[in-house]
């Protein structure tokens, strides 16, 4: 495996883990603030999940772009 994909992979991994942590530690210490409608009466732990998962897709597609070839590096066909 390639050590740029690795790298990059945990990278990604703590940004995703460093948003989801926000949303439990909010839902643990400061379950008001999520119930609070700050957009069109929806509350804020539905747009905050929504984020989660488009922040999951719009990870994993850096990921995948940016993503090495092994044999790239190498200067094989792929």
């Amino acid at each position: 495996m390639n050590t740029f994909n690795a790298r990059l992979g945990l990278l990604l991994f703590f940004i995703y883990l460093a948003l989801y942590s926000g949303f439990v530690g909010l839902a643990v210490f400061a379950p008001g603030i999520l119930a609070t409608t700050p957009w069109a009466g929806v509350n804020l732990a539905i747009l905050y999940g929504f984020a989660l998962i488009i922040a999951a897709f719009a990870l994993a597609i850096l990921y995948g772009l940016t993503c090495r070839d092994e044999n790239s590096s190498k200067g094989g066909e792929a």
